[in-house]
Formats: structure tokens, sequence, C-alpha cells
């Protein structure tokens, strides 16, 4: 069965949304002042982890334990996020098609797949490999055997690496020896070898998976 490894955030699941939606409900129920919402907009723009909550615990002399704060954040953000229904028809019909599905996605393990569950993803994919679970990062080649691995299958056998990333997800992708599918929006790095495929929308990189199979 082919392998069709994607990306989570701003891939299958928009996390910009799904963020700002959980930072205002987390400071409503906290009654946390604006600048503290403020300091959450900023700092955790691009990703959060519980090392985020002892900085925010330090910077406004919080009496909430970290783990607490976290927990509630991970909670929150796994409400928040939505994947859109033509994505998880998209995902399904991948399954149907025979194909092997995992998610490969930077960020601490147990708030990936809490948005993996929140979303509706996690039934539609054999394996999740984040990159908390190694202490690594894409494009570490690793965190890619692994999320292999975890769908039963190897890195040897090829496959397909989707998401928005340029480094992380393309350049990762083709250093673990998978063709790629770029979606377009980030700048592009100079010297990076292009992408197979670019496309506008997870959509079209599914459509382009299922060709494949036809």
């Amino acid at each position: 069965m082919p392998l069709a490894l994607f990306d989570l955030d701003n891939t299958l699941v928009d996390r910009g949304v799904a963020f700002e939606v959980c930072v205002s409900e987390f400071c409503a129920r906290a009654r946390f002042r604006s600048e503290i919402k403020q300091w959450m907009l900023i700092e955790l723009a691009d990703r959060a982890s519980p090392g985020d909550f002892t900085r925010l615990r330090q910077a406004f002399n919080l009496e909430v334990p970290v783990e607490r704060l976290w927990q509630e954040y991970v909670s929150l953000m796994a409400a928040a996020v939505v994947c859109r229904p033509e994505v998880l028809e998209g995902l399904a019909r991948l399954r149907a098609a025979a194909w092997t599905i995992g998610v490969v996605t930077n960020g601490a393990g147990d708030i990936q797949r809490a948005k993996l569950a929140g979303a509706g993803i996690a039934p539609l994919v054999d394996g999740i490999a984040a990159s908390g679970d190694l202490e690594t990062r894409k494009p570490d080649r690793r965190l890619f055997e692994l999320g292999a691995t975890r769908c039963g299958v190897s890195l040897a056998d090829g496959g397909w690496m989707v998401g928005d990333n340029p480094a992380g997800d393309i350049g990762g992708g083709r250093q673990a020896g998978l063709r790629t599918i770029w979606l377009q929006g980030r700048p592009w790095p100079d010297g990076l070898p292009a992408a197979h495929h670019v496309v506008d929308d997870v959509t079209d990189a599914i459509t382009i998976l299922l060709a494949e199979t036809e």
C-alpha cells in the first residue's frame, strides 16, 4: 500500500484560527487581563509547549500550576481546531483506495494528538509521529522514519510527504526519500530543491495522490 505522510498545522487544519479562539477562551475562563492575552498571542503564535507556560507563569506571577495551565490550553485547542469536511472526505477516499496514511508534525505529542482527535482526523490515519516524541523537529529524517514505522511500513519503500513548510516538510521529505507536495504560501528559501507538486489546498494534494492509484 502506498504511503502518504501529512503535516498537521496549516496543512490538514488551520492552526491560526483555532489558536486565536483557544487563547480568547483560555483567558476568558481564567479572567486573565489583556496583557496576558497579548503575550500568548505573540509568544505562542508559531507553537506552544509546557515550557512556554512556565514562562507565562513567571512573567505574570501566576499562582496556577504549570501543568494545569498546559492541560487547559491543550483541551481548548483540541476543541477549537477544525478539519474541513472535504479534507476528512479526501482522507477517507485515500484509505478506501488502500493508501497508508500518517501524520508527521512538529509539536508536543499530547497537544498534537489531542488536536487530531478533536478534529476527527485520528480515526483516518495509521500512525502519528510528533516532534516531541523524539525531541527533534522536521526536517530531521528520524521523524519521518518514526512516522513510517508507526504506520507499519518502511521509508525504504518510498511514499509522499504533504505540507506547507518548505524546509521542514518539503526539504525534510525529499531527504527522507519521499516525493513531495507543497501547499504554497510561505516564502520559498533560496537553494531549496523544488517540490514535485505545488498546490493551493490539501484537497488538491489528495487529488494528486488518488490519481497515482487510478
